[in-house]
This record gives C-alpha cells, sequence and structure tokens, in this order.
C-alpha cells in the first residue's frame, strides 16, 4: 500500500507516519527528514539544502523527487510508503505516479489532514519554544520569521493537490485538530476500506 499524508507544515503528517510505520509494517518516506539528516551529514546535497530550508524555501523538485527514488529502490519498502511531505508540487505529483508505475505499484489513498493555520501558527512557536526552554536544537524553519513563509509556500504550491487526488477519487480527509489518537483511528479506518 502507497499513500500519501497531506497537509501544511505542522499538521501531524509525521506523528502520523510514525504510527502508520509501527503499525503497518509501510516505511515512512519523509522528505524533510531526509533532508535534515543529509544537512547534519553535510552530505553535498545537504550543502546544497541547507541554505534553501534555513529560508523557508522548498527545495527544488528534481532534488527531492531523486531522494525519493533512491529510497523507494531500497528492500524495506517492498510493502509500500507513507508519503510524509511528499509530493508538493504537481511537478512532484507527477513524478510520484511515474516512480510507482515503474515499480508496478500505484498510490492508493492520499488522506489530508485539515488544520486552522491561526492554531497552526501558535502550535510552531509552542514546539519552538518547548525545544529552546528545554535546551534541544530549534528547526531553522521553525523560527516564527521563517514559519509563516512555510505555510504560505504551502498554500501556493501544494494545497492545489488536494483538487488533484479529489479529481482521481484518492482524497480522504481527517480533522488534524483533533487528538492524535482520534486522528490515527480514522486514518486506520480510511485504510481498512481502500
Amino acid at each position: 500500500m502507497n499513500l500519501i499524508l497531506l497537509g501544511p507544515p505542522g499538521a501531524g503528517k509525521g506523528t502520523q507516519a510514525e504510527l502508520l510505520e509501527a503499525g503497518r509494517g509501510l516505511k515512512q518516506l519523509s522528505t524533510g527528514i531526509m533532508l535534515r539528516a543529509a544537512i547534519e551529514a553535510g552530505t553535498p546535497i545537504g550543502l546544497q539544502a541547507k541554505a534553501i530550508v534555513d529560508r523557508g524555501d522548498l527545495v527544488p523538485d528534481e532534488v527531492v523527487v531523486g531522494i525519493i527514488a533512491d529510497r523507494l529502490a531500497e528492500p524495506d519498502c517492498a510493502k509500500g510508503a507513507i508519503f510524509d511531505g511528499f509530493p508538493r508540487t504537481a511537478v512532484q505529483a507527477d513524478a510520484l505516479d511515474g516512480l510507482l508505475a515503474g515499480r508496478n505499484s500505484k498510490l492508493d489513498v492520499v488522506i489530508q489532514l485539515e488544520v486552522d493555520d491561526n492554531i497552526l501558527i501558535e502550535r510552531i512557536a509552542r514546539r519552538a519554544a518547548e525545544n529552546e526552554a528545554a535546551g534541544r536544537p530549534v528547526r531553522s524553519d521553525d523560527r516564527p520569521d521563517v514559519f509563516p513563509n512555510r505555510l504560505a509556500k504551502y498554500h501556493r504550491d501544494t494545497a492545489p493537490l488536494i483538487a488533484h487526488y479529489r479529481s482521481k477519487g484518492l482524497l480522504k480527509t481527517v480533522d488534524g485538530m483533533q487528538a492524535v489518537e482520534t486522528v490515527a483511528a480514522q486514518i486506520s479506518a480510511i485504510l481498512e476500506a481502500v
């Protein structure tokens, strides 16, 4: 099974993907996690991405698609994948269709996590403050001066994918403002029905 968790940054996609990975044996493919690891490791792609991410901008499609293509080819993705933070653009959505077709596979469902932008901004500010207070690093793209840019880019570049996947009959929607457990239960019910 291959599924996309779609929603703005901070909507809970990563949390839900981790729960699904543990419970269903699918691999979470988070472009954000993969890019942050590359940045931390100082790889060439990481160095290229660092300046872009620090501004709150999106990494170019070809870089992200390349990372996903390499990761999908690994044996632990044989049962399927949970795409978390990918695709973010129409170009990436088309590329994903091609990658899956090349593996004799397809996209089974897209689950949109709906959230309120104002509450989301508060949630991210709180996450940044909690990390700072605990002495943990604050993600550069969670800084209060950067996050609104990320959110605006989501609405401009990624939100149009909602209509794209709805037109293909793949879109299911969950209220992402609910408790983590409630969202997880609703996602599980959707996957059972697919």
